[in-house]
């Protein structure tokens, strides 16, 4: 048969409560920190990682364009200067 030791019951609570108190001190210090870094991110005007990539995707479908106008251009001038 058990008995029932109200010290440790209460240390028991006590000890529940301050875990619990740990770990919403802690959820609290990570949305802090996440939105410290939120705000230093916008202040430095960074870039996400989607627009850059989508960036990078455009300016190689430009250069190749761009490629391709050059080389119908040297077509044109050669076609032009030949008697």
């Amino acid at each position: 048969m058990q008995t029932q030791n109200p010290f440790f019951d209460e240390m028991a609570k006590l000890t529940t409560a301050a875990m619990g108190l740990a770990q919403a001190a802690g959820e609290e210090a990570r949305a802090a920190l996440r939105s410290q870094a939120d705000r230093i991110a916008a202040e430095f005007d960074l870039v996400r990682r989607e627009d850059l990539d989508a960036l990078r995707t455009e300016l190689a479908a430009l250069r190749a364009e761009l490629a391709a106008l050059r080389a119908q251009q040297a077509g044109q001038e050669t076609g032009t200067n030949t008697p």
